[in-house]
This record gives structure tokens, sequence and C-alpha cells, in this order.
């Protein structure tokens, strides 16, 4: 369906762009991204600050690496997952593959930190996957093509 709309002299065709239900998943992964990059954020903050939180020794961690700089990797991945999460609301393609590449780190980092916190990682995990799979289906629907 089209519209014709008359500016001046010329006339030119403009499609409105449908929206269907679909664009609520983009929106709720937007939204779940901001949360996990806020998430990362709190994580990687307890982490510098109090380091002995977390009460595994080092070697119960799949990575070598002590739980400063592990708070480093989620404080600086959480950043970069908020500020894919906002660009989603745009519809940008970039946003959309930025927060899939994302979340597929986060899944894999949350993976490496599940000794040192199951049931934190395990949700942050879950939130991952939903991410992945809503930015993957119909991710465009909230790009404005006029």
């Amino acid at each position: 369906m089209s519209e014709t709309m008359r500016q001046g002299d010329d006339r030119q065709s403009v499609t409105p762009t449908r929206v269907t239900g679909w664009a609520g998943w983009v929106a709720f992964a937007g939204i779940m991204m901001t949360i996990l990059g806020t998430f990362h954020i709190v994580d990687g903050l307890v982490a510098i600050f109090n380091d002995e939180y977390f009460l595994v020794t080092q070697s119960g961690l799949a990575v070598t690496a002590d739980f400063t700089t592990w708070g480093w990797v989620h404080l600086i991945g959480g950043v970069v997952v908020v500020a894919a999460g906002v660009g989603v609301f745009t519809g940008q393609t970039w946003a959309r593959v930025v927060g899939v590449l994302v979340a597929m780190g986060s899944a894999l980092l949350n993976l490496a930190f599940l000794p040192a916190y199951p049931v934190w990682s395990s949700i942050m995990l879950l939130i991952d996957v939903l991410v992945i799979w809503a930015l993957t289906v119909h991710g465009g629907e909230l790009r404005e093509d006029f």
C-alpha cells in the first residue's frame, strides 16, 4: 500500500513501514541488553572494589586471572553492552550485529565466571540467549525507512 504525497510539483511514493508484533521482541532485546550491561557493571565494580566477595579460590576459575582483572573485564563489557542496547532502539543493523556479538561474548564470560557465582552467571547466560534470539528474529522492525 502506498500513499502519494505532494511536494511542490514533484510526486513521490512513500511506502509506510509495517511494524508487527515482533518489534516488541526487539525492544525486549534492547531493554535486556541495557539491564544485562548494568549487571555486568555491578559485577565488575564488586570484583574491583571487594575482590574477596567471591568465595572461590583462584584455581576455581576456568581462566586463571585474579578477580580484579575479571572485574575490569565485566565493567568494560558492561559499558559496551549498555551502549549496544541503546543502539538497538534506533533499528540500526550495526547495533543488532554488535548486540549479538556482545551477547555471545557475555555468554562466554559468564561461562568462565560460573564457578565464582553460579546463580548470578546462570541468570545472565539465560538473558544472553534471549537477547541473541530476539535480535536475530525480525530485528529490523524498529527502523524507520521514511
